[in-house]
């Protein structure tokens, strides 16, 4: 391992007490030479016992260090970690995640072989409990009908992607586009690979590398979630000035709730027309996925993760709209 890079390890925590055990595990059993290696926990200001475990793994381990991110979000988590790390290359961790003996040689082994600017591998949805609900969120999440994503639904072959999870850069790469874009609290890391894209940089998706992520386990969470992450999409492209600095499947949601909820004021047939056909076609998808879980549940998890989806993109539209206006009134 010897012949191995240095590396920087970031990893934005907030209130993980319930997963980052598994984290810090996951990096002290890596196969990676821990005295080629730096890890910054960057902690938002939890409440819970995140920092109390974090210090507790600092006695034994030194390469872990404690920030401190008075912002609380993610991009300056990640800026704050870019700009402490020493080391050649920088790794972008979760916190809700879990990582193989290999993951860390794998993406310095791939990110050379490739000449990538960006490398990442593929995620495999896991739940803690596995409740009914849990399963069908679980299955969502890992279906091409639920997220369009190929680390998510799954990669046969190395392809060049426009984003992926968990990456891997050389540290000169943040000296050329700039740093994570500190106005966003979602989408931080697509915004940022989009703009090494028309850099003429080149991002990699893996299927030789592979995380675990445990997602939400209850309807209420996996809503709240993902109304956020629709509201952002909306708000990124505000900030960045730009519809481009996402991909067009993440405002399918959009486009769908609206082709529902638009009709009603004028044409409530076609409304209906496009209700049964999402309802018949997410019903024929959950008699094929649902594992460990029933067809209610399992259609269930679809109609929350669209609808919750779109919705927040109504709302994000409707606030860059009242954003507009409060600017030109200001004017």
């Amino acid at each position: 391992m010897e012949s191995l890079p240095k590396i920087s390890i970031i990893v934005p925590i907030l209130n993980e007490e319930r997963y980052i055990g598994k984290v810090l595990e996951s990096i002290v059993d890596s196969d990676y030479d821990k005295k080629r290696m730096e890890v910054f926990l960057v902690d938002g200001g939890s409440s819970d016992k995140t920092v109390e475990i974090v210090k507790e793994y600092q006695k034994r381990y030194p390469f872990f260090k404690l920030l401190h991110n008075p912002n609380k979000t993610a991009p300056y988590a990640m800026n704050l970690g870019i700009k402490a790390a020493r080391e050649e290359y920088i790794v972008r961790l979760d916190a809700h995640a879990e990582y193989p003996k290999d993951y860390l040689s794998k993406l310095i082994h791939y990110h050379d072989k490739l000449q990538a600017d960006n490398v990442g591998g593929v995620v495999l949805t896991e739940v803690r409990n596995k409740t009914a609900t849990a399963n069908a969120i679980k299955n969502v999440l890992s279906d091409k009908l639920g997220v369009g994503s190929a680390f998510r639904s799954g990669a046969k072959k190395i392809q060049e992607v426009d984003t992926v999870p968990f990456g891997c850069y050389k540290k000169e790469v943040f000296g050329k586009i700039g740093l994570y874009n500190e106005c966003l609290t979602r989408n931080q890391d697509i915004e940022l690979n989009k703009r090494l894209k028309k850099a003429g940089g080149k991002i990699f998706l893996v299927p030789d590398i592979e995380a675990i992520y445990y997602a939400r386990e209850s309807f209420k969470e996996l809503a709240k979630n993902n109304f956020q992450n629709g509201k952002w999409n909306m708000l990124t492209a505000y900030y960045t000035n730009s519809f481009s600095s996402l991909s067009l499947r993440h405002y399918i949601p959009l486009f769908f709730v609206s082709s529902i909820v638009l009709p009603l004021f004028c044409c409530y047939e076609i409304s209906l027309a496009i209700a049964i056909l999402y309802i018949t076609i997410i019903t024929l998808r959950s008699l094929m996925i649902k594992q460990r879980t029933t067809l209610l549940h399992q259609i269930t998890a679809f109609t929350v993760l669209h609808f919750s989806y779109g919705i927040g993109e109504i709302v994000g539209m409707i606030s860059v709209i009242k954003k507009r206006f409060d600017c030109g009134k200001r004017k």
